[in-house]
């Protein structure tokens, strides 16, 4: 599926993908938070997942006013990692960030991920809950990590990420309901040595009380798939793997 856009126009800097489904509460939000941005040489692109709500009527307002913002909407619900797919497709940038439709970034998110200068660029983030208050301190990311870091504890958020795609070219995110964006990760990490982290919090992060990644229980078999079917890692060093998994991200959540 193609994002329809003017054939005349000329290519952004910076693509964003942002899949939405019944987005309506918190869309403007994230929007606005891109639009606010101190670079201004983007573009949005907001892939609709068959959303039954006003999702698609809110984007399209935003669209009527703002060239940069791209929509389209799919026939049935997909999932995420098939919604961003089609954003990565269709991104026309030198450099790829996401943005989840419930979450925000600060004014000068794409300014201080570009002046890293690196390939693969995330950021920490404050935690919040669905009305932006904090619930946990914030989450302070690595200086850097790599491909085993990620495999024990995935500390990159999807909307904190930043990749040079000029450098690293496009890839994209296996297709599971869960634990798609650490697919991608990996992926990257196969390729580089290490995924550089700002400890400064440029991203606000909403935990929301019945976000799929929440359901940790549920989220476990999905983790056991993308180390044995995606990664084809061995079941013995999966099975070290999931310790590794559980332990660290009881603390990320502990705090």
């Amino acid at each position: 599926m193609e994002i329809q856009r003017p054939t005349s126009a000329q290519n952004p800097l910076i693509s964003i993908v942002t899949p939405c489904f019944n987005a309506q509460k918190y869309i403007a939000e994230t929007i606005h938070s891109v639009q606010n941005q101190s670079i201004v040489d983007w573009e949005l692109l907001l892939v609709d997942d068959a959303s039954t709500d006003q999702t698609k009527n809110i984007i399209l307002g935003f669209q009527e006013l703002d060239p940069r913002i791209k929509y389209c909407r799919l026939k049935h619900n997909r999932g995420a990692a098939h919604a961003r797919n089609i954003g990565i497709k269709n991104a026309r940038g030198n450099y790829l960030a996401f943005i989840d439709a419930d979450d925000l970034w600060l004014p000068d998110f794409l300014k201080k991920c570009l002046a890293q200068n690196q390939s693969f660029v995330f950021t920490s983030a404050v935690r919040v809950d669905e009305k932006l208050k904090p619930i946990l301190e914030p989450f302070i990311v690595p200086q850097k990590v790599c491909y085993n870091d990620i495999l024990k504890s995935n500390s990159i958020i999807c909307s904190t990420v930043f990749i040079n795609i000029n450098q690293l070219g496009k890839r994209y995110m296996p297709l599971m309901r869960k634990r798609q964006d650490m697919g991608l990760w990996l992926q990257y990490l196969k390729k580089i040595d290490f995924a550089y982290g700002i400890q400064e919090p440029l991203a606000i992060y909403r935990i929301r009380k019945n976000s799929l990644s929440r359901n940790k229980l549920d989220v476990v078999k999905y983790q056991w798939q993308l180390y044995r079917e995606v990664e084809n890692i061995s079941i013995l060093k999966s099975l070290y793997l999931m310790l590794c998994w559980s332990y660290l991200g009881y603390v990320k959540y502990k705090k």
